[in-house]
């Protein structure tokens, strides 16, 4: 079999120095943030390039607390998009606010900023881009928007840790960028985790607090805040894996790099573009595929394994069928979503493995 990802192959080539660090906290009796969290909080901002990090217990508290930060609440918009995981939206809902979409570009995934501009209204609050399946979107158009309505970037980097755009990393463009540790992400946890980073004291400042229960200082409310504070285990380990990250995104490039190279000219798919000053890192290898519901049988029966990311966009959800969106208001997102298949990408994966799984999707019998 050829998974979608290996996680126990993961955690075997890294086995020791994991349970050393898992140790050590238990040893500890710190549990909850404490010195493991700071610790990996100031090493993954400065990998971010950005001044600050703020752990918290996962990707949607990220988005959360980095839209309260901004000003976001009841009655504001943010400006995000439809093709994406449902968390993007439901982190804007959680403020009090309404998610407004716009639409993809086709070869990108992500924010069309051409839509952007016409999306923004008095009551736009923030805009939120989704830097999807491992590639930042179109950063400096979306930046120049921003500044000319005075409007606040938060960055959904939840797919794109060690990403970067014109050699600026995913997280450190807009006023801050957040970052999710499912255990499926490039860096993920043994469990749950996120960050939000941010070169901005006064934000972090606000956020460290909100994460808390809105205290600085035990017992000290100066703001409703909530439970969203990192676990000492994960801190720990996330040290571990952000020691190897960089090999694992090289190795994850030469896979996508295989596979785009198989794909050239296919009849079957087409590869995921890599767009000019943009470093992808492949947290999905996306194709498109005409006949994908067909292709994506014949390779499980073939025992390789895929995903789909994601079939229903978020403005055809029924739980955000009150936004009053219909069927055809977005077509690259709706078109993105009947086309997409995940094939396997993972750091352990061999080329011959790769080229398994596009010998498979290109047999005679799948070219219709």
């Amino acid at each position: 079999m050829i998974p979608l990802l290996d996680l126990r192959a993961q955690y075997s080539g890294i086995k020791e120095e994991i349970e050393a660090a898992v140790l050590k906290v238990l040893a500890s009796g710190q549990y909850v943030l404490g010195d493991e969290v700071a610790a990996f909080e100031e090493e993954f901002a400065r990998f971010c390039g950005a001044g600050y990090g703020v752990a918290v217990n996962t990707g949607t508290s990220a988005l959360h607390l980095a839209l309260l930060a901004a000003g976001v609440g009841p009655g504001d918009e943010v400006i995000t998009v439809p093709f994406t995981f449902v968390a993007s939206a439901a982190a804007i809902d959680m403020t009090g606010a309404r998610p407004v979409f716009v639409d993809i570009g086709r070869a990108s995934f992500t924010m069309d900023p051409v839509q952007l501009e016409k999306a923004i209204t008095p009551r736009t609050r923030a805009i939120m881009p989704v830097h999807l399946y491992g590639q930042m979107a179109d950063m400096d158009a979306i930046m120049a928007v921003a500044t000319r309505h005075g409007i606040p970037v938060i960055e959904d980097a939840c797919q794109a840790h060690g990403a970067s755009y014109h050699g600026e990393m995913a997280g450190s463009m807009g006023l801050s960028g957040c970052f999710s540790f499912y255990p499926g992400k490039n860096l993920g946890a043994c469990g749950e985790g996120g960050i939000v980073v941010t070169s901005d004291p006064r934000q972090a400042r606000k956020m460290r607090m909100l994460r808390d229960w809105g205290q600085e200082q035990r017992y000290h409310h100066l703001v409703k805040g909530f439970n969203y504070r990192m676990d000492a285990l994960q801190g720990a380990i996330l040290r571990v894996k952000l020691r190897h990250l960089d090999e694992w995104t090289a190795a994850r490039r030469k896979i996508a790099h295989r596979y785009s190279a198989l794909l050239q000219g296919s009849p079957v798919a087409q590869p995921p573009a890599e767009l000019a000053g943009r470093r992808h890192v492949y947290h999905i290898y996306a194709v498109r595929v005409r006949e994908r519901d067909e292709v994506r049988r014949i390779l499980d029966a073939e025992g390789i394994q895929t995903g789909l990311h994601y079939p229903i966009p978020v403005h055809l959800q029924p739980a955000y069928a009150e936004l009053g969106y219909r069927r055809g208001d977005f077509p690259e997102s709706e078109k993105a979503a009947h086309e997409v298949l995940s094939l396997p990408i993972h750091p352990d994966m061999t080329l011959r493995q790769a080229e398994q799984v596009i010998a498979a999707m290109e047999q005679e019998a799948y070219v219709h």
